[in-house]
């Protein structure tokens, strides 16, 4: 069997129409270079050994999370220094105009103007913003930044922060500044990337206190994680009780491991049923972007 037979067969089985990934990773060609040159390179904020599986042309990209049988999926940018977001932003606009079923994403960086070229970005149809911490080493609670999360939290389009400290500790990351950022903006639609790992009680005990924080999947469960960050057993109840508010992600194309792998890890996660299954790897992202 292929893996996208064996893809197909897993949500086929639950009933769903399909899989909707929200952490996925498209960009253009020379920044998608450069992040495998760093990969490949076990860069200091990657730590360890770290092949791409699904190292293949933009393209082929696309047709293999469709033939899993992924309905929607995002093309997470980010920026790691000014004037870059908002070429970022041009670049996946025109992507997602390309590619219908890929959520129309942008991404944001602490700078004068970033509230301008966001509003932009939502006005124009953006569904998901990237934030990333750890590579954009910034403070979420930076001056620059505080008009752009108003613009957000008003018009309650959901970001995909990285804020945990893995896969190693950056210097803005962790709970804390989540805490203070929510603290003068609890509307906002945050989904926190990789479940929060390795902080991964401190996220859900803040997805326990602000209704609109969700975490995602990513590389979380799985052996290549769980070596050195595993999620904590005293928390399991905790993640069955939040079925309602966690989302399936990838980061395809960037995993060690397999897709279908990924989803395994999930299914043979203890106490863990249909219903939450069908949450995780559809409906609950169905329904936070209102897709049919």
């Amino acid at each position: 069997m292929s893996e996208s037979e064996s893809v197909r067969q897993i949500w086929e089985s639950l009933g769903l129409p399909g899989m909707i990934d929200v952490h996925t990773h498209f960009m253009p060609k020379n920044v998608m270079d450069k992040v495998w040159q760093y990969f490949d390179a076990q860069g200091p904020m990657i730590g360890r050994e770290w092949p791409i599986t699904y190292r293949a042309e933009e393209a082929e990209r696309v047709a293999t999370l469709r033939s899993f049988g992924v309905r929607r999926f995002s093309s997470l940018v980010y920026p790691h220094k000014p004037h870059m977001a908002e070429w970022l932003n041009q670049w996946a606009a025109g992507f997602a105009a390309e590619t219908p079923d890929c959520l129309a994403t942008a991404t944001f960086y602490p700078e004068p103007g970033a509230a301008d070229y966001v509003a932009r970005a939502i006005a124009a149809g953006t569904q998901v913003f990237k934030a990333h911490i750890q590579v954009g080493r910034y403070d979420p609670n930076d001056p620059l930044l505080t008009d752009v999360w108003g613009v957000i939290e008003d018009a309650g389009v959901p970001v995909i922060i990285h804020c945990g400290s893995g896969p190693v500790p950056g210097e803005f990351t962790g709970p804390l500044r989540i805490e203070k950022l929510l603290a003068r903006h609890p509307r906002l639609a945050l989904i926190v990337a990789h479940m929060g790992m390795p902080e991964y009680s401190e996220f859900l005990d803040i997805a326990e206190r602000f209704d609109n924080v969700r975490l995602d999947t990513t590389m979380a469960f799985t052996p290549f994680v769980e070596s050195t960050m595993p999620f904590p057993r005293a928390d399991e109840n905790r993640l069955r009780a939040m079925g309602d508010r966690i989302l399936f992600g990838s980061d395809f194309p960037n995993i060690p491991y397999s897709y279908v792998d990924a989803i395994r890890t999930m299914t043979d996660l203890p106490g863990i049923d249909d219903a939450w299954l069908r949450n995780v790897l559809h409906d609950n992202a169905a329904r936070l972007f209102g897709l049919t």
